[in-house]
C-alpha cells in the first residue's frame, strides 16, 4: 500500500506555490484606493454618474440579444458587463461566474475551463491554503479569458441539505465557512481582478427564492450567518458583495437597510460595492437602502438604478448623495484591485494540465471516507474481479448544474438535458466531466479483470455483482440551482439497486456523487463509503487513487449527514406543497412563503443535534483514513486566546489529520462551537505540535450593539468531529466586550 501523498509530483506542489505567491500583493494601499476613487467621482459628469451603476448580460438569451442593446466590442459571452468610462481610464466589468471556476453558460463562448470541486469537497479539505490556490487558479482561468470580476465566494451555511445550491457552498459551521471563502476570494483577487461573496444573506433554499421571506432575530443571524460572511469579508476582502434575491424580515436582500447599510457598510466598515443577484432589483429605493450597481437590468424589468436612478437624484439630495457613494464603492474595489493597472485581456494562455493538478488535488484532499468495514480499502491486487456499476463512471463524474455550471475544453463527457424552451433552459442539464472513474481504476490495476454495467435494471447488476470479487458501484444524486432537493434520497431507484446489490455481493463499496448529504438506508450492508461530492476536472483520478491507496483518504465532513428528515428543524421542505413549482423561483399572484429560522437559531447543524441530544448518521468534522491519529495535550491560553495541543500519527502509513477544537461550555452554559482547526501531514509514527487561535466572537454572545464575552470557566475538548470529543478541559476567561 502507498501513501497518501500524490508522489513524485512534485510540479503540482510547484504549481500550488507559484498561484500562491503573489496573494501577498492582493491590493493597493487602502487609502490610496479611497482616495483615487474620491477623486475620480469628483471628475466625473451628471451623464457619467450612472454608468457604473447599472449593468447589462452579454449573452444571446431569450429577448435580450434579439431587439436588446447591442453588445459593446470589450464584452465577454458571460454573466454581466458594467460599461467603463474611457475619459476617465475607468476600465468596463466583465463579469462572470462563479466559485468553481469559469462558468460554462452552454458553451455559449465556444471554450473551457478548469472544474474545482464543488464547495462542499473544497470545504472537506479544511485546507485555507489549498482553496486559496484553487482560487487563485479560477481567477487567472478567468482574466485570461477576458474577465475581471468573478461571481464566486459562496457563504451561506448548509441550514437545509435538500437547498439545491449546498454544493456551492462551504457547509454549516460560520468559523469553517468563513475562513475558507475567504482563502477563495484571496485567491481570486491576487490575479488583479474583483471576487464577489454571495448571496448576502440568509439565502438558503431555491423553492420561491425570489419572494421567501426569512424570519430571523439580529442575534441569531449576528452569530450564524452574517458571522460565516463577516469572518469571510474580514479575510478575504472581496471588492464585491452579491445580495440575495430572498427577503429578511419583510424586506428584499438587495433592498435591505438592516443587512447593507447597517451590518456590512455601518458595523463592519466594508468599503467595497454592492452588486444585485440576477432579477432580484424590485424598487429604486434599493438604492438608499445599500445597493451599489443593479446586474442584468433587463431582468428585473426597470433600468432602477439607470436612468430612473438619475432622475431621483435630480431632484432629491439622498439619492445625489447616494449617487457619489456608489460610484466611490465601485471605484474603490476597482482601484485596489488594480484592474485599471493590470487589466484583463481575452486570449491569454491556460496551462490545463497543471492546472487539473490543482484541482485533482483538491478534490483528493476533500473526499471523505465515511466506512471501511474490514479495512476493504485500499483495494488490494487480489480483487482480480471487480464490478463497476452505475454514475456513467465508464465516461465522467458528475457536476452541479445551474450559473455555476463550469466544464473543459470539448464539453461535457456526457449531458443530459432536463428539457424545457425558456431563456435558461440551457443552464439545465446534469453534465459529466471529462474524467472516467473507471478508466483511472484500471490504469492503477491492469491486471485486473474489471466489468462495467449501468445499474438501469437490477437483476442486470445483481447478476454482474455476484460474479465480482469486489463491486463498486457509483451513485449519484445531482442538484442545481434553482430547485430544492424533495428529500434526500437517491434518484432513479438507486437506493434499492445498492442494496440488492450489497445483499448480493457483501464486498461493496458505494462512491457517492452528490451535492449535499443523502440518507443511507443500504448503509450496514456495504462494506465501505466514499463521499466525493462533486468532485471536479479530475474527479475519476482522485477517485481512483483513494480507492487503490495512492492517496490516503484525508477529507472531514463540513455538514452533518441525518439520520432521517425528521432530524431536521423543518423536516417538510419548506413551500414543497403550497409553492408553484417554478425553477425560476419566481413569484406567482397571491404567493407568499415565510420561513422561521428562529427555529433553530444560531444552533446549525452540528449545534442543533447538540441541543436536541440526537445523533445524525454522519457528525460535522467526520473522516476516516487508512492510518490512525492520537490528539492529546490540550491546552488553552486565555491571555492570548489560543488553543495549543499535539496530533501523532499511530498508524503505519503517512496520512493528513484535521484536529478540531470544541468549545463545550461558555460561562456555564452547555455550548458547543468549533473555534479552531488545523490540518496536518504526518508520517507514521511522528507526531507534531500545533498552536490555533481562538476568535473570541465564537465564545461571546451578540448583545445588539457588539459582542459580550461573559467571564467565567469555559471549557474546551479535541475532537475528531462534532460527535466524537475528548474530556474536556476548563480554563477562567474575563468579561469582555467586543465592537461589531
Amino acid at each position: 500500500m502507498r501513501a497518501m501523498m500524490i508522489s513524485g509530483k512534485t510540479r503540482v506542489l510547484g504549481t500550488l506555490a507559484l498561484l500562491l505567491c503573489s496573494t501577498a500583493a492582493l491590493a493597493d494601499d487602502d487609502a490610496s484606493a479611497s482616495s483615487r476613487a474620491a477623486a475620480t467621482v469628483a471628475k466625473m459628469t451628471t451623464d457619467e454618474q450612472t454608468i457604473l451603476t447599472h449593468g447589462i448580460m452579454p449573452m444571446a438569451l431569450g429577448d435580450f440579444g434579439s431587439g436588446g442593446p447591442k453588445f459593446p466590442d470589450d464584452a465577454v459571452p458571460g454573466a454581466g458587463y458594467i460599461y467603463g468610462i474611457p475619459r476617465l481610464n475607468v476600465p468596463s466589468l466583465r463579469e462572470t461566474d462563479a466559485s468553481l471556476g469559469v462558468a460554462y453558460i452552454g458553451g455559449l463562448r465556444k471554450d473551457g475551463a478548469t472544474a474545482l470541486p464543488s464547495g462542499m469537497a473544497m470545504a472537506s479539505t479544511w485546507n485555507p491554503a489549498l482553496i486559496e490556490a484553487g482560487g487563485a487558479m479560477i481567477g487567472s482561468e478567468a482574466k485570461a479569458k477576458g474577465f475581471n470580476v468573478m461571481l464566486a465566494g459562496g457563504t451561506n451555511l448548509m441550514r437545509d441539505p435538500r437547498n439545491g445550491r449546498t454544493f456551492e457552498y462551504m457547509g454549516e459551521d460560520p468559523l469553517l465557512a468563513g475562513t475558507l471563502a475567504g482563502a477563495a476570494i484571496r485567491g481570486i483577487q491576487s490575479n488583479h481582478i474583483i471576487s464577489t461573496t454571495k448571496h448576502f444573506a440568509l439565502n438558503d433554499y431555491e423553492t420561491a427564492r425570489d419572494f421567501a421571506n426569512i424570519i430571523v432575530s439580529d442575534k441569531n443571524a449576528r452569530e450564524s450567518d452574517l458571522l460565516a460572511f463577516e469572518i469571510a469579508i474580514e479575510q478575504g476582502k472581496p471588492g464585491s458583495v452579491m445580495c440575495a434575491y430572498n427577503k429578511i424580515n419583510d424586506h428584499y436582500a438587495c433592498d435591505n437597510d438592516y443587512t447593507l447599510n447597517k451590518v456590512l457598510k455601518g458595523d463592519w466598515g466594508w468599503k467595497g460595492f454592492v452588486m444585485s443577484d440576477w432579477g432580484a432589483v424590485h424598487s429604486p429605493t434599493t438604492a438608499l437602502n445599500g445597493l451599489d450597481q443593479q446586474s442584468a437590468w433587463i431582468l428585473d424589468g426597470k433600468d432602477y438604478l439607470g436612468k430612473i436612478l438619475a432622475e431621483n437624484a435630480a431632484k432629491d439630495p439622498a439619492y445625489a448623495a447616494r449617487v457619489k457613494d456608489m460610484n466611490q464603492r465601485v471605484l474603490y474595489a476597482i482601484y485596489a484591485n488594480k484592474l485599471d493597472s493590470d487589466p484583463a485581456m481575452k486570449g491569454g494562455a491556460i496551462d490545463f494540465e497543471a492546472h487539473g493538478a490543482v484541482a485533482q488535488k483538491v478534490a483528493e484532499q476533500g473526499i471523505v471516507l465515511l466506512r471501511n468495514e474490514g479495512n476493504i480499502l485500499p483495494l488490494a491486487a487480489s480483487a482480480k474481479r471487480i464490478t463497476v456499476i452505475g454514475g456513467y463512471a465508464d465516461s465522467g463524474v458528475l457536476s452541479g448544474g445551474g450559473s455555476s455550471q463550469v466544464e473543459g475544453p470539448g464539453g461535457p463527457a456526457v449531458a443530459i438535458p432536463l428539457g424545457g424552451d425558456g431563456a435558461f433552459a440551457l443552464f439545465f442539464s446534469q453534465a459529466y466531466q471529462r474524467s472516467s472513474p473507471l478508466k483511472a481504476m484500471k490504469a492503477l490495476a491492469p491486471d485486473t479483470k474489471f466489468s462495467f454495467t449501468r445499474g438501469d435494471y437490477i437483476t442486470d447488476a445483481v447478476i454482474a455483482a455476484k460474479k465480482a470479487d469486489v463491486v463498486v458501484i457509483f451513485a449519484t444524486q445531482w442538484s442545481t440551482e434553482g430547485v430544492d432537493l424533495p428529500d434526500l434520497s437517491l434518484p432513479h431507484g438507486q437506493d434499492a439497486l445498492i442494496d440488492a446489490v450489497a445483499s448480493a455481493n457483501p464486498h461493496t463499496i458505494v462512491v457517492l456523487e452528490n451535492g449535499s448529504p443523502v440518507l443511507m438506508p443500504w448503509l450496514n450492508k456495504t462494506a465501505a463509503v466514499l463521499e466525493s461530492w462533486f468532485p471536479g476536472a479530475r474527479g475519476g483520478q482522485a477517485i481512483a487513487n483513494i480507492l487503490y491507496g495512492k492517496v490516503n483518504p484525508s477529507g472531514h465532513l463540513p455538514g452533518s449527514f441525518p439520520a432521517s428528515l425528521d432530524q431536521l428543524p423543518r423536516p417538510a421542505l419548506p413551500g414543497a406543497e403550497t409553492i408553484e413549482p417554478d425553477f425560476q423561483g419566481k413569484a406567482h399572484p397571491g404567493e407568499a412563503l415565510t420561513i422561521d429560522y428562529n427555529i433553530e437559531g444560531a444552533d446549525i447543524g452540528y449545534r442543533w443535534y447538540a441541543r436536541n441530544h440526537t445523533k445524525p448518521l454522519f457528525p460535522f468534522g467526520f473522516g476516516l483514513s487508512y492510518t490512525s491519529f492520537a490528539l492529546s495535550g490540550l491546552k488553552v491560553d486565555a491571555h492570548n486566546m489560543t488553543a495549543s495541543f499535539t496530533v501523532a500519527n499511530t498508524g503505519s502509513v503517512a496520512g493528513d489529520d484535521v484536529a478540531q477544537v470544541y468549545l463545550t461550555s461558555a460561562a456555564g452554559t452547555a455550548h458547543e462551537r468549533l473555534v479552531g482547526f488545523q490540518r496536518v501531514s504526518l508520517a507514521p509514527g511522528t507526531k507534531q505540535s500545533v498552536t490555533v487561535k481562538i476568535d473570541p466572537r465564537l465564545l461571546a454572545e451578540w448583545n445588539g450593539t457588539g459582542w459580550t464575552v461573559r467571564g467565567g470557566q469555559y471549557s474546551f475538548a479535541l475532537g475528531t468531529s462534532a460527535a466524537d470529543l475528548q474530556p474536556a478541559i476548563s480554563t477562567n476567561i474575563p468579561a469582555k466586550t467586543l465592537k461589531p
